[in-house]
C-alpha cells in the first residue's frame, strides 16, 4: 500500500497544533501561571519555547520524515541498532501519559454533558458534583472507555479517513470557542486584575529553580516537544515541508491557545472572587481549578450555562485531539513491527483502557502519574537531542535547510549542543531543592517525591535496555534503515552515503 501523506501543509499544521493544544493548555496552564509567578513564569516559558521546544520539534520532524517510522525505528535508523531503546523510552513516556490522559478526557466529556443539561447554576455545589463523580468508578471508568472508543474509531480509519479529516475541522473550531470565551471573560468587571495577575512579573521568582522546571515542564507538556507525537505525524509529512517554520508555527499557536485559556479562566476568577480565591484555586491542582472552582464561577456568570458548554466542550476537543496523537504514536510503533492498523488499534486501545483503570479509580494515582511522566517529557526531549548529536548536528541542519523556505541557521546547532548542559543544570538545581529539608524525598510512595520519579524512570530505562535487541530486530526497514545498506551502525557525517 502506498505511503499516506497529509493532503496539504494546512492539514499537517492543523494536526500538529491539535497534537500540541490539549488539556495542558486549558486546565494546566491557568493553574501554573497563577501559582508560579504570573509574568515571571511567562518569561521562563517563552525562553523554554525558543531554546527547547522549537529545536526539539524540528529534530522530531527530521527523525520522522526521514525514517518514515515511529519512535523506535527512527532512533534505530538515526543512531544505530544499539540505540533503539531510546526511541522506546521516548515513546513509552508518552504511552504512560496516554494511560491517564484518557481518564482526563473522560472527565471533560462528563462535564460537557453536565453543562449541556444545565447542571451549573447559581448556587450549585460544584465540590459535591465533583466528589460524587470521582467516587463513582462506574462513571470514571465508563467515560474513560468512551473517550478511548471514540479516539480508537478515528485512528482505526487512518490518516485520510480519520485524524486528518477530523482535526482540520476541530482545531479551527477550538480556537473560535477560545476566542468567544476570552471575549466574554475580559468584558467582566474586574477582569483587568486577572490580566495584571497573569502578565505582570514577580521578578524575584525568576531565581527559583521550581519556576523554571515548571515552565519547561509546561512547555513540554503543552507543545508536545519530547513526546514523539510530532515525530509520528512527521512520518506522514509530504517530502518537502519547511521543518523550521512548521515547528515555530506549532509553538506559536500553542502559546496563543495557552494565553487565551489563561486569560479566560483568570479574568473570570478575579471578576467574581478576587486574588485570594485565585490563590486558593491555583493551589487546588489541575482538576480543582477546572472542575470545581471554574465550574462554580461559570454558574454565577451571566450567560454561564452557555459558556459552560463552550468551556468544557473546548476542554474535551483539546484533550481528544492530543489523545488521537498519543494513540497514533503507539499504533505506529506496533505497525512498524508488522501488525496491520486494523489489528494494532484494538490492541492499543485495549491496553490503554486496562492500564488506565488505576488512574480512573484514584485521583491520587493519576496525579502521581501526571507528575512522573509530565516531568519525564524533558527526558524525551533529551533523547531527541542525543539522536541529533549522534547523527551529526551540522549534517542534520543541512538536511533541514534543504526543505525549508527560511534557512535555520547555526542557532539550532548551539541549542542542541547545549541541551545536555541545560538538562543537567535544570535537573541538578531542582534535585538540590527537592532534597533540601525534605525528610522523605526518597520515598517512592509519595506523590511528588524525587524517589517516585527516579524509581519509575529507572525501571522504564532498564526494561527498554533489556528489550533493545528485540525492538531493533522487529522493526521494519525504513528508507534510511542501516539494514538497507548492510550496516548495523548509524549513518555519520563522513559516510559516503551522505
Amino acid at each position: 500500500m502506498a505511503h499516506e501523506v497529509f493532503k496539504s501543509r494546512f492539514t499537517f499544521v492543523a494536526a500538529a497544533v491539535g497534537m500540541a493544544v490539549g488539556t495542558g493548555n486549558l486546565w494546566r496552564f491557568p493553574r501554573v501561571v497563577g501559582e508560579w509567578g504570573g509574568g515571571a513564569f511567562l518569561i521562563a516559558l517563552v525562553v523554554a519555547n525558543l531554546i527547547w521546544a522549537i529545536p526539539i520539534l524540528m529534530a522530531e520532524s527530521l527523525l520522522g520524515s526521514r525514517a518514515r517510522l515511529g519512535t523506535v525505528g527512527a532512533f534505530r535508523d538515526f543512531m544505530g541498532r544499539k540505540f533503539a531503546w531510546l526511541g522506546g523510552y521516548m515513546g513509552f513516556i508518552t504511552v504512560g501519559i496516554l494511560f491517564y490522559y484518557a481518564v482526563v478526557c473522560g472527565w471533560a466529556l462528563r462535564y460537557t454533558i453536565h453543562a449541556l443539561t444545565g447542571t451549573f447554576q447559581p448556587g450549585t455545589d460544584t465540590q459535591a458534583v465533583w466528589d460524587q463523580f470521582v467516587s463513582s468508578p462506574a462513571q470514571t471508568i465508563g467515560f474513560q472507555a468512551l473517550s478511548l472508543l471514540l479516539v480508537g474509531m478515528v485512528v482505526y480509519r487512518g490518516l485520510k479517513g480519520g485524524f486528518e479529516s477530523l482535526l482540520k475541522v476541530v482545531i479551527p473550531a477550538l480556537f473560535v470557542i477560545l476566542a468567544v470565551l476570552v471575549a466574554r471573560a475580559i468584558t467582566l468587571p474586574g477582569a483587568v486584575d486577572g490580566l495584571r495577575y497573569m502578565f505582570v512579573p514577580e521578578w524575584t521568582r525568576l531565581g527559583e529553580a521550581e519556576v523554571w522546571l515548571q515552565a519547561f515542564t509546561q512547555m513540554a507538556f503543552s507543545t508536545g516537544a519530547g513526546w514523539g507525537l510530532y515525530l509520528t505525524y512527521a512520518v506522514y509529512m509530504r517530502r518537502r515541508e519547511d521543518l523550521g517554520l512548521n515547528a515555530a508555527i506549532v509553538c506559536a499557536a500553542n502559546l496563543l491557545a495557552s494565553l487565551m485559556a489563561g486569560a479566560a479562566v483568570l479574568c473570570a476568577v478575579f471578576a467574581f472572587r478576587g486574588a485570594e480565591f485565585a490563590a486558593e484555586a491555583a493551589g487546588a491542582g489541575n482538576q480543582g481549578l477546572a472542575f470545581i472552582y471554574f465550574a462554580e464561577l461559570l454558574g454565577r456568570m451571566p450567560g454561564g450555562v452557555f459558556f459552560a458548554v463552550l468551556f468544557f466542550l473546548a476542554l474535551f476537543l483539546a484533550g481528544v485531539s492530543s489523545l488521537i496523537a498519543m494513540t497514533e504514536l503507539a499504533t505506529r510503533n506496533v505497525m512498524d513491527m508488522g501488525m496491520t492498523r486494523r489489528r494494532a488499534v484494538p490492541w492499543v486501545v485495549g491496553v490503554a483502557f486496562v492500564a488506565g483503570i488505576p488512574s480512573a479509580y484514584s485521583v491520587d494515582f493519576l496525579t502521581n502519574q501526571d507528575n512522573v511522566w509530565g516531568i519525564g517529557l524533558l527526558l524525551g526531549g533529551l533523547c531527541a537531542a542525543m539522536a541529533m548529536l549522534k547523527y551529526g548536528v551540522e549534517r542534520a541542519r543541512r538536511e533541514v535547510d534543504e526543505v525549508s523556505d527560511f534557512r535555520v541557521g547555526r542557532w539550532w546547532n548551539a541549542c542542541l549542543y547545549a541541551f545536555p548542559v541545560m538538562f543537567v543544570v535544570l535537573f541538578g538545581w531542582w534535585i538540590l531543592q527537592s532534597v533540601s529539608g525534605v525528610a522523605d524525598w526518597w520515598n517512592p510512595f509519595q506523590t511528588f517525591s524525587l524517589g517516585t520519579l527516579l524509581l519509575q524512570w529507572g525501571a522504564l530505562a532498564v526494561v527498554m535496555l533489556l528489550l533493545n535487541r528485540y525492538l531493533a530486530g522487529r522493526i521494519d526497514a525504513g528508507p534510511m534503515s542501516p539494514d538497507s545498506f548492510g550496516d548495523a551502525g548509524a549513518v555519520t557525517d563522513s559516510d559516503p552515503r551522505s
